[in-house]
């Protein structure tokens, strides 16, 4: 046991006396700085080779949909205000045929009214003259029975009083009377 707690001593003094980490023993610098260099060179030639064309290839893809999609959105804004031109354009049409129409629509009523107030005020005047006419007979009629009662009156006054009445001259008087 001993010789084994004397070969441990030795290797923990020989790991002493080391150099310590062999990255930073500058004897084996030349052979790290090469080996460095020749990985550098195989990742640059892997990355400019392979992965950087793909990456630039997807970005490419990326940008040409990018520029796509926004032609397509210019696009569409342009329909779109094309559509929203023709619909205001046939929204004002509209409005415009409704306001002739309702242009039309009033005239034909008015006329529609003129001849049924035309027609009725001819049919008011034909009863109006109608009742003119009446009027005019009855008060014809109307005259010649004031003359009858009034002769009448004065034939039965002229009795009652103890006279004679003459039809002729209580006409006349009866006339006279009349005319004012």
């Amino acid at each position: 046991m001993a010789t084994d707690t004397h070969a441990a001593a030795g290797h923990a003094a020989e790991a002493a006396s080391a150099p310590g980490m062999p990255q930073l023993d500058f004897s084996n610098w030349g052979n790290q700085i090469f080996w460095l260099l020749v990985t550098l060179v195989v990742i640059y030639f892997v990355l400019s080779r392979i992965a950087l064309p793909r990456i630039a290839a997807v970005l490419a893809e990326r940008q040409g949909t990018i520029t796509n999609d926004i032609a397509a959105a210019e696009e569409l804004k342009a329909k779109a205000a094309e559509a929203e031109e023709a619909y205001n354009k046939a929204l004002v049409d509209a409005r415009a045929e409704a306001q002739r129409i309702v242009a039309e629509a009033k005239a034909e009523i008015q006329a529609d009214l003129d001849a049924a107030t035309a027609k009725a005020d001819a049919e008011i005047a034909a009863k109006a003259a109608e009742s003119e006419k009446a009027i005019a007979e009855i008060r014809a009629g109307a005259i010649d029975s004031i003359r009858e009662v009034a002769a009448d009156t004065a034939k039965e006054i002229v009795s009652a009083l103890g006279g004679k009445a003459d039809a002729k001259a209580v006409e006349a008087a009866v006339d006279t009377r009349m005319k004012g």
